[in-house]
């Protein structure tokens, strides 16, 4: 793996073998997120647009910049790159899709590669076609990152079907944050940290100032309502919005429905619809502040059309929007799990089995793995509680109760007890 190094012209790729090289070339300017960048380094040159997806501030932009750096140093020549930011005023004119077009166009070669990064790429109207245009040219490969995931659907589906592979980032885990705080911490200290100060890289900054930190991630909420939801949709009612906002944090982990929220809603004085709820909660997601995990019967092998759950992209975030109604150890817990397993490239449910709750199904296409998540199991009813869910399942798959507890592993009957800060910790 090649990592940066500074040198006296800057920053270059460099091969780093040991990990305190490795640590000390990531510490200089960024935080490299090796999964990110090695899923770009293998797309290298293939004949897919690559589609880079996730909530404002959490890496797209840098990821970029990282990937730059790599060609830099793997011979490409600077010329060879295009690189615009939609949100830097600079480049204002190029959200003019005509122009965009010229512009690029005008600095294509016949005879090398052009690598093209075209970064928020949601500013430019009817970017779909600029892209599909530059995408049938010869020697071009394409990246471009969006905050919205309204910008995978419709036209952009429908023009470009087959045509691209998508990126889904999300701030921080716990590991990259783990590795990247000072060494005098425990881990339990470290993970405190981080569900409060949040995963966004940037709070690595800001960590020694609790007031900055709310006030950046309070920014990002702000800018991520009132200009991707507020503006974009059209809200005409601002404060209920945020009623469902801070609704939808405060039950993280818990089964809701639309006709669930509404009813809150109304009861507490604030009426509202069902549909609205569904518009809202819907642009939350686009926006990739909330995560929704669909309810699946285990043993009828089948998806469940209601009571879902909703997740927080981030955990400083719920924090700032709640304060100390944050601090639900379990459901921060399970949240956590949620975002690391979606991570590790799963498709996430929350599992049913006759009347009993599976926390998480993780699906992918070598199989599948369950996981119960709890902060203690250390009473002996939480921990056969806990097992019964994971003992109704009657299959041979994986099988894992992680908790917080800092307890030597333990295996009852195949069903793996593990400490999730060391599961989290893991490079799998």
């Amino acid at each position: 793996m090649k990592f940066l190094q500074k040198g006296a012209k800057g920053y270059k790729i460099d091969i780093r073998n040991s990990e305190a090289e490795r640590r000390a070339a990531m510490s200089q300017q960024w935080i490299v997120r090796e999964a990110y960048l090695n899923k770009l380094i293998a797309l290298k040159d293939k004949q897919l647009i690559k589609v880079i997806t996730g909530v404002r501030r959490s890496g797209k932009s840098t990821l970029l910049e990282i990937f730059q750096e790599y060609l830099v140093g793997h011979g490409i020549e600077r010329e060879q790159i295009i690189s615009i930011n939609f949100e830097d005023y600079e480049y204002r004119y190029l959200r003019n899709p005509d122009k965009l077009y010229q512009y690029i166009k005008e600095r294509l070669s016949d005879n090398s590669y052009t690598y093209i990064f075209l970064d928020e790429i949601q500013h430019v109207d009817n970017f779909q076609e600029v892209v599909d245009g530059l995408y049938i040219k010869k020697n071009v490969d394409i990246y471009i990152t969006g905050s919205n995931a309204n910008m995978l659907s419709g036209e952009l589906a429908t023009l470009l079907s087959g045509r691209y592979v998508e990126i889904s980032i999300l701030p921080l885990s716990f590991k990259e944050y783990a590795e990247n705080v000072a060494d005098n911490k425990t881990l339990m200290q470290k993970y405190n940290d981080y569900i409060t100060y949040g995963s966004f890289p940037y709070v690595l900054e800001l960590e020694k100032n609790p007031g900055e930190v709310q006030d950046y991630i309070e920014g990002i909420y702000n800018t991520v309502v009132v200009k991707d939801i507020i503006g974009r949709k059209r809200v005409t009612d601002p404060m209920m919005l945020e009623s469902i906002v801070l609704f939808t944090l405060d039950n993280i982990g818990n089964q809701l429905s639309t006709k669930k929220i509404a009813d809150t809603m109304t009861s507490a004085g604030r009426k509202i619809d069902v549909r609205t709820v569904e518009k809202y909660i819907n642009s939350l997601q686009e926006c990739y502040i909330l995560y929704q995990a669909r309810r699946y019967n285990i043993k009828g092998k089948q998806l469940l059309r209601s009571l879902e759950k909703y997740y927080a992209v981030d955990m400083g975030l719920r924090y700032a929007m709640l304060g100390s109604k944050a601090f639900d150890v379990g459901h921060v817990l399970e949240n956590v799990v949620y975002l690391e397993l979606l991570r590790r490239g799963y498709k996430v449910y929350v599992g049913k089995v006759d009347e009993l709750e599976v926390d998480f199904v993780a699906v992918k296409p070598q199989g599948i793995t369950y996981f119960q998540v709890s902060a203690t199991v250390r009473d002996s009813k939480t921990l056969e509680r806990e097992l019964a869910s994971l003992r109704a399942i009657n299959d041979s798959h994986p099988k894992y109760l992680l908790t917080l507890d800092e307890d030597p592993d333990a295996n009852y009957d195949g069903i793996i007890r593990t400490n999730v800060l060391n599961w989290l910790m893991q490079n799998k």
